[in-house]
């Protein structure tokens, strides 16, 4: 018998080979397409149906893609011919809620705002919040690390898992971390799954710790400056304070200029730079008063406001980002990030290389930890890919943040689109332990080849 054929006879109407499905498998939302169709899609039920799926490709030698929404912009869900996509996205069952323990355990194709409606009524949530957060799983948040507005306060994703449960590629299931707060026993295995882009195994089930959610009013902030180094030392100024804002967030000249226009408004005659900053929680109000002082000190017109509606509609001009970028073209969103006290430098060096190649590099940044998205806005070449000029600029983006302390990928992960650049941040030596790392976890290199390494 054939893979496909002893597949189905395990799994039954689990496996797909038709046509458009396998299609759609072939891009994310990077905007990657392989153009290369997989060879079936396993529509995983249960930790068994992964199990057995795993258990045969490592038989037969056949290359595995763990995919959940395909929300990703980093083209690290992407199959190209020959591989099997194993999709968690029918695992999507909250399994517990502990209100006393403050965990819940999850299966991993749950979407992110699922289970924080589903955790409201327990006054609990789960703080990771990237922007796809209402599409997005959470099993694909752990295989990223993913972050988020919110993440400068709350932490990124990796701060919020105790437990996973992850089925390497030879079909075994392990189950790794604790339910405790705390756990050294062995080496950090649970810590080693987070980020790892589906290389070494796929994420069957997590127990993610949770949070009580704020209950004190929160605070908005919205500033404007002249340019965007000046409204990045203000930010830098911010944290450097001691105050943590749980969101704090800086669009530039050229971000507006596009919510204008897609908008019809006129927001960049106010200035060119936009701050938005959002404190939470018991200091709230003390918070947001300390940093609004620090702001109007460091040259920003501000306004603040303790209206839920007046906040949501400061939030209103950061959330029309992306659609008002994508109605000018294709995007390229790009994803770096350098310590907080370099966000003047960073911000320097994105207008330089946007100089040097004459092109616009619209940019927001997740202000709060040093986390920026410069976007590249351009036209396809003939065959549908990212033109070189893009590339070459995105390259000196990346080195720039490097040289800053700072690291070519803060929360989007490696994929297939950064992996030119894995060995100039992490060095030979690394490079080649994390090489070595994967191949005790993935002997026969069949889990999401081409990715990250």
């Amino acid at each position: 018998m054939t893979f496909l054929d002893e597949l189905r006879a395990e799994l039954g109407d689990a496996v797909s080979t038709d046509a458009a499905v396998l299609g759609s498998l072939t891009a994310d939302k990077s905007g990657h397409d392989s153009r290369s169709t997989p060879l079936a899609l396993v529509t995983a039920r249960s930790i068994d149906d992964v199990q057995s799926t795993l258990r045969l490709a490592s038989r037969f030698g056949v290359a595995v893609v763990p995919r959940g929404a395909g929300t990703g912009l980093a083209g690290g869900a992407i199959a190209s011919a020959g591989e099997v996509v194993l999709s968690t996205l029918s695992m999507n069952r909250i399994l517990e809620v502990s209100v006393a323990d403050e965990l819940a355990v999850v299966q991993p194709g749950i979407l992110n705002g699922d289970l924080n409606a589903a955790l409201a009524s327990h006054g609990l949530w789960f703080t990771p919040d990237p922007a796809s957060r209402a599409i997005s799983t959470v099993g694909g948040n752990i295989a990223t690390n993913a972050g988020g507005l919110l993440c400068a306060k709350y932490g990124v994703t990796r701060e919020s898992v105790l437990a996973l449960k992850v089925v390497l590629a030879d079909g075994r299931l392990l189950s790794l971390g604790h339910r405790s707060v705390k756990g050294v026993t062995g080496l950090d295995l649970t810590a080693l799954m987070i980020g790892s882009e589906g290389t070494l195994g796929v994420i069957v089930e997590a127990t993610v710790r949770l949070r009580p959610l704020p209950t004190a009013p929160v605070a908005t902030i919205g500033a404007w400056f002249g340019d965007v180094v000046t409204a990045a030392a203000a930010c830098a100024a911010i944290t450097a304070s001691g105050i943590r804002p749980a969101a704090l967030e800086l669009m530039d000249a050229a971000a507006l200029r596009a919510i204008d226009a897609h908008l019809g408004v006129h927001l960049s005659e106010r200035g060119n730079t936009f701050l938005i900053l959002q404190t939470d929680g018991a200091g709230s109000a003390a918070e947001a008063a300390d940093a609004l002082e620090i702001i109007r000190r460091g040259g920003g017109d501000a306004e603040l406001t303790s209206d839920p509606a007046e906040g949501e509609e400061l939030f209103a001009i950061r959330r029309a980002f992306h659609p008002a970028l994508e109605a000018q073209g294709t995007v390229l969103i790009e994803d770096v990030a350098v310590p907080r006290s370099a966000l003047p430098q960073i911000f320097a060096e994105i207008a330089v290389i946007g100089e040097r190649f004459g092109i616009s590099i619209p940019t927001v940044a997740h202000a709060g930890d040093g986390n920026l998205h410069p976007n590249f806005v351009y036209e396809p070449a003939a065959d549908g890919s990212v033109p070189e000029v893009i590339w070459a600029a995105a390259g000196e983006l990346f080195a720039a943040a490097i040289r800053l302390g700072g690291t070519l990928t803060g929360e989007h992960g490696v994929g297939l689109l950064k992996r030119a650049w894995l060995r100039d941040e992490l060095g030979d030596d690394q490079f080649e332990l994390q090489q070595q790392v994967k191949a005790v976890f993935d002997p026969q290199g069949l889990m999401n080849p081409g990715k990250v390494y």
